[in-house]
């Protein structure tokens, strides 16, 4: 089947304008998201308008998804769990208080500032819930900060984007049904949350005991195992 040359040209654009943002960010010594966010702008359907991610159709939330993973499991090989440990209650409240602060308030804010309706400013505020390692990790590359602030930064930059992720699916679920039931989607995050623990945890430990005792892969065939059981650990939760 021949594949459509807009669709080519999407995949090459989208390529060169993010290597293209990471050479100019890493030129002037600025976090590499601002050009990122500037470049993605600028080569949307607003303004150049020469990237059409809607091209893609259902494979564009296919694609977003396994690079998400993909990012999230590269940010937590850079977590040190004993340096972890230290902060691991500050985490905590960082995810668990500090999401719903945020989502109180990024709705309220929304609503009083934005004008937006209430439940588009709940949803709003559900989506800037997240931080995320592609934010954090470029902008602590760029700021000298102690080790332990790096370590709660970066900890929750990661644990905290499948919280966010589910939490702006439940909103959203919420807005588009008003008949839907809070309390039983709320359940439903509970479960995907403990799901996606249960088998990242024991897959991660299956994982890291094949690998010590397969000595005959080289590194770079244990990192093609790696990226296979990580999309494979996702796709099952």
């Amino acid at each position: 089947m021949e594949i459509p040359f807009d669709i080519t040209l999407l995949i090459i654009l989208t390529v060169i304008s993010g290597i293209a943002a990471q050479v100019l960010a890493a030129y002037l010594k600025v976090p590499a998201i601002v050009f990122l966010l500037l470049f993605g702008i600028l080569v949307g359907k607003d303004v150049l308008g020469v990237v059409h991610p809607n091209l893609l159709g259902n494979g564009l939330e296919v694609v977003v998804s396994l690079f998400v993973a993909l990012i999230l499991f590269e940010g937590g090989l850079n977590l040190e769990l004993r340096e972890l440990g230290k902060v691991s209650g500050s985490i905590r409240n960082l995810v668990t208080i500090g999401t719903l602060v945020t989502l109180i308030g990024g709705g309220m804010a929304a609503h009083w500032l934005g004008e937006f309706p209430w439940p588009i400013a709940f949803l709003y505020a559900s989506l800037v819930v997240v931080t995320g390692p592609t934010v954090v990790g470029p902008l602590l590359k760029q700021v000298s900060v102690d080790r332990q602030v790096a370590t709660l930064l970066e900890g929750e930059g990661v644990l905290i984007d499948p919280v966010g992720a589910i939490l702006a699916v439940l909103v959203l679920n919420i807005v588009l049904n008003e008949g839907a039931d809070p309390l039983g989607l709320f359940r439903d995050l509970v479960v995907r949350l403990g799901m996606g623990t249960i088998i990242g945890a024991t897959g991660g430990w299956i994982l890291g005991f094949t690998l010590k005792r397969a000595k005959f892969l080289s590194e770079e065939l244990a990192n093609l195992v790696v990226l296979a059981a990580l999309w494979g650990m996702f796709g099952l939760a």
